[in-house]
Parts: C-alpha cells; sequence; structure tokens
C-alpha cells in the first residue's frame, strides 16, 4: 500500500472546513441519543414487546460499530470526501425510512441505516490531517473528535422538548434535514483530500469483521435480557473469538488488509485503543444516570421530579463543555503532548465522578458533574486520535481511527450492558414497574470510576514521545533537530524543496513512506528548502511533501542501501490551499 496524490486539482481549504466537518460530526453522533426520550415508550408506540423494541437501538449502535473501520478504509482508498458524503446520505435515507413509519421491522431497518453514518467521525479526522497545516490540526482534530460527546450531550434536551410537544416521529424528520444540511455545507466548503492509499478493497476482510463483530456486540447488548450465562449468549461469544481469530490471521496474510494488525499491534496504537474503550464506558455511564436520577418522582426519596426537558437540560453540560474544551486541549497538547492530555482528562473524569457520588441531592449539583465531566472526557477525547495520527502513516489514517472509533464504540457497547444490568439488578418493583435505586446509581458511578482507574494506567504505559533532542543542536523544535540530526548521515535521500516557480520553500513536511505504506520518517525543510531523511533499509519507497499555501505532491525513489544519498528535489504543485 503506497500514499499517492490525484492528478486532478484541489480546490483550496476555506477556514470553514473545520466548523463544517465538527457539524458533520454532530449530526451522526445524534443519531446515539436521539430516541432516549421516549426508550419508555417504545414498546407502546411500535405496538410490540419490550424485548423487541430494545432492537430499535441496538441495530444502530452494531451498524455504527460495523461500519466505522470500513467507511475508513473505504475513504483512504477513494476519497474521504466522497465517502464522508456517502455516510451522510444514508443517515439521510434510514431517517426518512423511520419517519414514515410506525412499526418495528422497517424502523429496525431506519436505525440500521442511520448507525451507518459514523464512520463520519474517522473520515473527517482525515480529511483535516491531509488539509490543515500543523499548527491547527492538534484543535481541529480535538473539535471532530469531540463532536460523538457533543452530538450525543446535545441531542439530549433537543430530542426531549420535540417529544414532548410533537409527534415523536418530528425527531427523524429533523435528523433528515441536519442530514441534508451536512451534505450541502460539505459539498459546498470541503474540498476533496488528494492523498489516496493504493491497493483495493479487502472485501473478505470486511466481511469478516463485520461478522466477527456482531457476534460480540450482539451478546454484549443483550445479555442482561437473554442472561449472560445462556447458551445464545455464551454461544455468541464463543463463535465471536472464534471468526475475530480467523479473520486476523486473514489479515496478516492479505497485501492490502481492511486493517493493518501490525500497525495495530504497535505499542502506541494498542494501549491509546485500549484506553478508548475506557473512555467509552465512562462517557456513557453518566448518560444513562443522570436522566432517570432526573426523572424519578419525589415520592421514591431521592429522585428529583423533573420533568423530560429539565432532564435534558441539566445534562446538556456535558456536551457544551466537551465542545469548549477543544480550544484548551490544542494548547494542553501542543506544550505538553496529546500523552499527559490524555491524562490530565482521566484524572478530572476519576473527579468528576467520585464527586458525584455525594452530589446526587439536587438538579444543580447534576448540573455541576455534568460539568467537570465533560471536561474531562472532552480532554481525553481530544487527544485520541492526535495519538493514532502521531503513530500511524498518512495512508491509514481513516482505517486507524475508524478503529479508534470503534474501540469507543465497544466501550459504550459494554458500559449499556453493565450499567443496564446494575441497575436492573438493584432496582425495586414497585407495582410491577422497575424503579432504579440510589444503591444502584451510586454503583453505575464507581464503576465508571473504575473504568477510568484502568484507562489511567494504560495512559500512564504509553510510551514517551521520542524527541531525542541533543542539547548542542540549539534546535527551536523537535522537527528541527531531526531534520539536523539526518543531514549529518549520508545514508537516505536529501535535497530541496521548491514551489512551482522553483522558490524554495521552508517548513514544508517531508514524509518517508515505505513499500508498505508506512511511515518510515518525516522532517520539515529548513528556511533554505533543505530537507535530509536517513532510510531504515534498501528499497522503494515514496516522498510526500506538504506545505500550507501549496498543493500536496509525492514522489517515487529507490534507495540502493549504500551510504551515498540519493538527491532528490520535491516541487510542490502550483495550486494553493489556504489555510
Amino acid at each position: 500500500m503506497t500514499l499517492t496524490t490525484t492528478s486532478r486539482p484541489n480546490r483550496s481549504a476555506s477556514g470553514a472546513v473545520v466548523p463544517v466537518l465538527a457539524f458533520a460530526g454532530i449530526v451522526v453522533a445524534v443519531m446515539q441519543t436521539l430516541l432516549v426520550p421516549v426508550i419508555k415508550d417504545l414498546p407502546q408506540l411500535l405496538d410490540t414487546a419490550p424485548s423487541n423494541a430494545t432492537w430499535v437501538l441496538t441495530s444502530t449502535l452494531l451498524s455504527g460499530a460495523v461500519a466505522t473501520p470500513i467507511m475508513g478504509r473505504l475513504g483512504d482508498l477513494y476519497g474521504k470526501r466522497r465517502m464522508l458524503i456517502a455516510s451522510l446520505a444514508v443517515m439521510v435515507a434510514g431517517a426518512l425510512v423511520s419517519a414514515f413509519t410506525s412499526t418495528l421491522l422497517p424502523m429496525i431497518v431506519g436505525r440500521t441505516l442511520q448507525g451507518f453514518a459514523m464512520g463520519a467521525i474517522p473520515l473527517g479526522i482525515g480529511l483535516m490531517r491531509d488539509m490543515l497545516p500543523r499548527e491547527k490540526l492538534g484543535s481541529a482534530m480535538a473539535l471532530m473528535s469531540s463532536s460523538i460527546g457533543v452530538g450525543g450531550g446535545l441531542a439530549l434536551p433537543a430530542a426531549a422538548l420535540v417529544a414532548q410537544h410533537a409527534n415523536w416521529h418530528a425527531l427523524f424528520y429533523g435528523a433528515a434535514g441536519l442530514g441534508v444540511l451536512s451534505i450541502a455545507l460539505t459539498l459546498l466548503v470541503v474540498p476533496e483530500s488528494p492523498m489516496r492509499a493504493e491497493g483495493s478493497f479487502d472485501l473478505l476482510g470486511a466481511l469478516g469483521l463485520s461478522a466477527g463483530l456482531v457476534l460480540l456486540l450482539l451478546p454484549v447488548t443483550k445479555g442482561s435480557d437473554w442472561g449472560w450465562s445462556s447458551g445464545t449468549t455464551l454461544g455468541l461469544f464463543a463463535a465471536a473469538v472464534a471468526v475475530l481469530l480467523l479473520w486476523g490471521v486473514l489479515e496478516l496474510r492479505t497485501a492490502a488488509p481492511l486493517v493493518d494488525l501490525r500497525t495495530t499491534a504497535r505499542r502506541e496504537v494498542l494501549l491509546t485503543n485500549l484506553a478508548s474503550i475506557m473512555v467509552g464506558v465512562s462517557f456513557y455511564v453518566v448518560s444513562l444516570v443522570l436522566p432517570q436520577l432526573l426523572q424519578l418522582p419525589t415520592a421514591t426519596g431521592y429522585g428529583l421530579g423533573r420533568s423530560m426537558v429539565v432532564a435534558g437540560l441539566c445534562v446538556a453540560p456535558l456536551g457544551l463543555t466537551m465542545m469548549f474544551t477543544a480550544p484548551v486541549y490544542a494548547r494542553l497538547s501542543a506544550r505538553y503532548g496529546p500523552k499527559v492530555t490524555l491524562i490530565t482528562g482521566l484524572l478530572i473524569i476519576a473527579i468528576g465522578y467520585g464527586g458525584g457520588l455525594g452530589l446526587m441531592d439536587a438538579a444543580w449539583q447534576t448540573v455541576v458533574t455534568s460539568v467537570v465531566l465533560g471536561a474531562g472526557i472532552g480532554l481525553a477525547y481530544s487527544s485520541l486520535p492526535a495519538l493514532i495520527v502521531g503513530a500511524v502513516p498518512a495512508s491509514e489514517t481513516g482505517a486507524a481511527n475508524g478503529l479508534n472509533t470503534l474501540m469507543r464504540s465497544i466501550g459504550t457497547s459494554v458500559s449499556s450492558a453493565v450499567i443496564g444490568m446494575v441497575l436492573a439488578n438493584t432496582a425495586n418493583h414497585v407495582g410491577g414497574l422497575a424503579v432504579p435505586t440510589m444503591h444502584g446509581f451510586r454503583v453505575s458511578f464507581l464503576i465508571a470510576t473504575a473504568a477510568v482507574a484502568l484507562g489511567l494506567v494504560l495512559a500512564l504505559c504509553l510510551p514517551r514521545p521520542n524527541r531525542q533532542t541533543v542539547p548542542q543542536l540549539r534546535a527551536s523544535s523537535e522537527e528541527d533537530a531531526n531534520l539536523a540530526r539526518a543531514q549529518e548521515v549520508l545514508r537516505g535521500f536529501r535535497g530541496r524543496v521548491l514551489d512551482a516557480d522553483g522558490a524554495p520553500v521552508a517548513r514544508a513536511k517531508v514524509t518517508l513512506i515505505d513499500r508498505r505504506g508506512r511511515q518510515a520518517g518525516a522532517t520539515l525543510s529548513a528556511e533554505d528548502g533543505s530537507y535530509a531523511l536517513t532510510v531504515p533499509a534498501e528499497g522503494p519507497y515514496v516522498l510526500a511533501a506538504r506545505a500550507a499555501g501549496h498543493g500536496p505532491h509525492a514522489s517515487s525513489a529507490t534507495h540502493a542501501g549504500d551510504e551515498r544519498p540519493v538527491d532528490l528535489d520535491l516541487s510542490l504543485p502550483g495550486e494553493t490551499v489556504i489555510a
């Protein structure tokens, strides 16, 4: 797999690209909590049994988990903007299907199509990496990553307001309208990325991963209904393990796999993905607990007796705070790195849940808990794509971030199943109804705290950034230090980065990509446009160059592996990309 650029000119990227992509992320994330305000009424609304009605939520979760890594890979191969628009179009179609039906099967079909849009998150992150200058990339990816929580948090009060004052089908009409608006804005504002990964789509790998994920997530989401020790649940778990193991063997033997498991097994990627599961668990617990606590009647002795809309408004600061932490993350990450920011976010989440154990007696206390948790989850979510992007080559950005988003979805699935089981087993049964207890709420918060503690251990085990700055270089940055060291070594590539008129381009990022599509090195050009990169071994390479105000460029070259450098100038295209 090799990184290439498209031959067609790339349109200019305006300053509206980031908010438009973030808006798309928020729109697709709304699908996760769109029906939360009417969950208890779904059996009556669809004229079906409660066990069947839960498929309306489960189907969205399963399709989102399956689509996320697949759409990421398709975006790497055929264009991230194209796949983003396709994801949004499928979501709109699904919303319209759901809007026109009140029966179970068509509703499940529509909800399945809506979940398919979750692939928009990694696609948006990939577009940002391909188009934005380095100094703007951190905050942009942070906002895109946080859009998962922002959309979920903001959808609660909005959906509650609609459900309380209008027909519940209006929820789907609104979702379809938002999807159409997002498609229009994407077509008008977002240019297509010129970056492509060569190779073909691994259809067999996609089918194997889809089957394995369905077999895994199905018992996770339905285990509390079927029974965790039932033959169905245990059989599906066993089948999931078998299918995923066979899928892994297949991917290792495939020349262009859907997921490069060797890259995924790298310490920084593996630990980041495992930490993502813990962050996903912690995010969903507060979304499940606080709305129920707020809406329970005061006659229970601990319920706060608030309306559906007020409950949604009290939880809304969770999403708003996540959105406002994006610029804060950019500053923290620029100074201390995404690892430190992830650790900071996890510590804040732990404080939020720890303090929340004693802040359940008034509505204003739930608002405080939501704000603290939103800040922590926002910082944690924002750090994850930066850690992934820094550990994988550009040709695998979409697929790698798709897999990371999948890990978060697995976390929310596990959270939903476990917390649902806890609340059910600790509930009081009054008049045939199961009423959650304060004990169940507090146990749920303790489970979230334990998940955050495990995530913190994983984050602390992440490798330190490879700075290796030599003091005598007096380098102003890590890239300058890398450039100075590379210039001292002969074996590799060297040359200058020039614009269309032959003038040197300073601070252009030059990335060295090996025959398998992996990043083998990276540096920034000096003030005179010069660059130098060492090679780990002989063989063919691709040198990709990009700079603010210029289109990207990629050149193929082969190094014989001896001590002689290969001279290669890189000429950036004349078209400009406005940062």
